[in-house]
């Protein structure tokens, strides 16, 4: 720890971010330098996000942005650092429970349509129409015959959307299974958490090579020039967030684009579109 006479030393902020970056080699030194980098990178990109969002309440765009992954992938997690300074107005986060017996017996993306994007507004998927592309199938959830159809649907869907004028992300956060069963963990010894793990997430682990067959599946079946599946490197979750920050605003150009933090360029090796011989972390 740094002694008092050290302490007090110090005249600004930057006096105590230079020493602690001269003294790196102490690991408590270095994580509370990362955790200041991060969260004020973290304030830089927020504020990039609150000017998008004016630009897209101004020019009435729609923007729907889908997060999937495998369970404790870090969706949530990244999602609210997305919202957290947004005008709740112009913006919602669609987290969607089981189908009701009604929704079951409705085309299977009735209800996503209902959440789509008014003009102006940007929605937040957590989770999408896609679980019927991996988590049902797997599971059990729906039908051989239910799975193909919507695979053979899912194109269409998402082109009938762009002709319309909406913007479609899709997010992919790859985890590794060392991270994932680390991650259960930690929520299951968190009374805060454990609501999080449910009988899905137990199964995550055991069907890992089924998820990710169908994972590879809706890869190449759903990818398309004007519906990119977008991966992104989870394991890192701030580093996750941030990156995933950046490659949203680096997909709009907006009316002082760049103010707040300019190097709106994602890292290739933590975001990129899917191709399909890339290495993922959860294949």
């Amino acid at each position: 720890m740094i002694d008092n006479e050290i302490l007090h030393s110090f005249k600004t902020k930057k006096d105590l971010l230079a020493y602690l970056k001269g003294n790196q080699e102490n690991p408590v030194y270095a994580k509370v330098l990362r955790n200041y980098e991060y969260e004020t990178t973290l304030k830089l990109l927020q504020a990039e996000m609150v000017d998008l969002q004016k630009h897209i309440q101004k020019n009435s765009l729609k923007v729907a942005i889908l997060f999937e992954g495998r369970d404790a992938s870090g969706k949530g997690g990244t999602i609210r650092r997305f919202a957290e300074h947004l005008n709740p107005r112009a913006m919602r986060v669609v987290a969607l429970n089981k189908p009701t017996e009604i929704e079951r017996n409705q085309w299977y993306f009735n209800r996503y349509i209902k959440q789509l994007p008014d003009a102006g507004e940007i929605v937040f998927f957590d989770r999408s129409w896609y679980n019927r592309a991996v988590v049902e199938p797997v599971m059990g959830f729906c039908t051989p015959e239910q799975y193909e159809r919507f695979m053979v649907q899912v194109p269409e869907f998402e082109h009938m959307l762009y002709e319309a004028g909406a913007k479609i992300i899709k997010f992919w956060f790859s985890v590794s299974t060392e991270q994932q069963v680390a991650r259960f963990n930690s929520r299951l010894q968190n009374p805060l958490k454990k609501w999080k793990f449910s009988p899905v997430d137990e199964k995550g682990q055991e069907l890992w090579d089924e998820f990710t067959y169908y994972k590879d599946q809706m890869f190449s079946r759903t990818h398309n020039s004007f519906s990119p599946w977008v991966i992104v490197k989870s394991d890192d979750k701030k580093l996750a967030r941030l990156e995933s920050l950046i490659y949203v605003l680096s997909q709009f150009d907006y009316e002082g684009k760049g103010r707040n933090f300019s190097q709106l360029f994602p890292d290739p090796n933590i975001v990129h579109r899917y191709y399909r011989m890339a290495n993922q972390l959860d294949s």
